[in-house]
């Protein structure tokens, strides 16, 4: 088995761990019909905020008339990166990984599908399929790809170096920047914080992954880390003036963002799981509601609440 892998046979961990991935799936689910949809058209289009698993409107634009429950990208590709630890023991043998989600995305584009690869990744494997050294095809993949994976990461392995390790890893053909690497280890380290019974698996996170090293190629987009430090702190400041939901949503969309870029849906997630750390249930019908790249940030936001 993988060195330095949680013990699942202890009940407590198991239930952590299966809340974590099932978070994730449920996060998605709720999102899914509401992704990459301003907050003003969600509730013009299902009649108010997100508050239960809902069909898709045939005017979603990824997943147009999609059935209530159906997960997304999201849960389909962190399955794939769980299986490629299970059957690598943890190594993540790349060019399968590459291969795996090269044949995910025919099979969905056969199905009709336009829940394809995001951006990074789409480029990314493209490049590899034209003979592009894996070191050289993730790096300019600053989204939030890797990051929305990462689940299956937290589980695997305890907090630390190895965990740190086995994202880098997973990162590098498709999200090879310090966005990419930074975003994706702060989703699993608080995924496996929260597994491991952390009080505040959150802050935990962030503090961990503030004492790596940079790691990845460099971009001039805005530092994950920075982003969301802050961003959770703005949720806490907000929650200590009894702020109101509308007026916290309001905050991120106009000032953190809600987009596929790591640095904004990822400090969301993170602001959104401080804000509502005892009510999962309301963290992930409020991310779905926020508009945006709502599943993802649904999804990661659930995951890290579900571990706990």
């Amino acid at each position: 088995m993988i060195n330095a892998a949680i013990n699942l046979e202890q009940s407590e961990t198991y239930n952590r761990a299966f809340g974590a991935i099932v978070g994730l799936a449920i996060g998605d689910a709720l999102g899914m019909p509401t992704q990459s949809m301003s907050a003003q058209s969600i509730r013009r289009f299902y009649g108010g905020p997100i508050t239960r698993l809902m069909d898709a409107v045939s005017q979603q634009p990824i997943a147009p008339n999609m059935k209530a429950g159906s997960v997304t990208d999201d849960t389909e590709q962190a399955f794939l990166l769980a299986e490629r630890i299970i059957a690598d023991n943890g190594n993540i043998d790349n060019n399968k990984y590459a291969q795996n989600l090269l044949d995910w995305e025919d099979a969905m584009r056969e199905k009709g599908s336009l829940d394809l690869l995001g951006p990074s990744t789409k480029s990314a494997l493209k490049a590899l399929v034209n003979g592009v050294s894996p070191e050289e095809t993730g790096k300019f993949g600053t989204t939030n790809g890797g990051a929305m994976r990462a689940t299956p990461i937290g589980i695997a392995f305890k907090p630390g170096e190895s965990l740190a390790k086995a994202a880098r890893k997973s990162c590098l053909i498709t999200h090879n920047t310090t966005q990419g690497i930074e975003s994706t280890t702060l989703v699993a380290v608080a995924v496996s914080l929260g597994i491991e019974g952390c009080e505040n698996p959150l802050k935990e996170a962030i503090k961990f992954v503030k004492s790596l090293p940079k790691y990845g190629n460099w971009s001039a987009k805005a530092s994950v880390i920075s982003r969301v430090e802050f961003f959770t702190k703005k949720a806490e400041e907000l929650s200590c003036l009894s702020a109101s939901d509308d007026d916290f949503a309001e905050m991120l969309q106009n000032d953190c963002g809600t987009s596929v870029e790591a640095n904004e849906s990822v400090a969301a997630a993170f602001a959104i799981a401080t804000r509502f750390a005892n009510e999962p249930t309301k963290a992930a019908c409020f991310a779905a509601s926020i508009g945006g790249d709502t599943d993802t940030i649904a999804a990661m936001c659930s995951a890290m609440l579900g571990s706990k």
